[in-house]
């Protein structure tokens, strides 16, 4: 699946990582999503809520459903979060500067799509400049 159906066809964003100050990046791109129409569902497990909306200490706890958990986290994170993310996410979307290619291929042997080292805010605009 492309890029372009991914951020067509799927709503329900759960954000890992994401961040409840203003400056930090996961905080800015789950803004954007937010505020063009997209669910976002914080997971950080030192947060308790973010913009008013229940934040979960990770994948697993999320009760509702998940469409694609965009990673902003190191790495070497990325393989605990896909195995977290089993029988609940359609979409494994790396951030930009997250590449792992051991995390990609376990997510495709379970059936889960993959997007690595790119931005979901960068590509809507590249799609809506259209």
């Amino acid at each position: 699946m492309k890029v372009e159906e991914i951020l067509k066809k799927y709503r329900d964003i759960a954000v890992v990582g994401i961040s409840d100050k203003p400056d930090r990046y996961s905080y800015q791109v789950a803004k954007f999503l937010m505020d063009r129409g997209y669910n976002i569902i914080p997971v950080n497990p030192m947060l308790d809520q973010w913009m008013g909306k229940k934040a979960y200490r990770d994948i697993h706890s999320i009760d509702g459903n998940v469409d694609v958990v965009d990673i902003f986290r190191r790495p070497e994170f990325v393989e605990d979060i896909v195995m977290d993310s089993k029988g609940k996410a359609k979409v494994i979307w790396m951030q930009e500067g997250i590449v792992n290619e051991g995390a990609a291929k376990l997510a495709n042997d379970m059936g889960i799509e993959v997007v690595m080292d790119k931005c979901m805010k960068k590509e809507y605009e590249k799609l809506n400049k259209k």
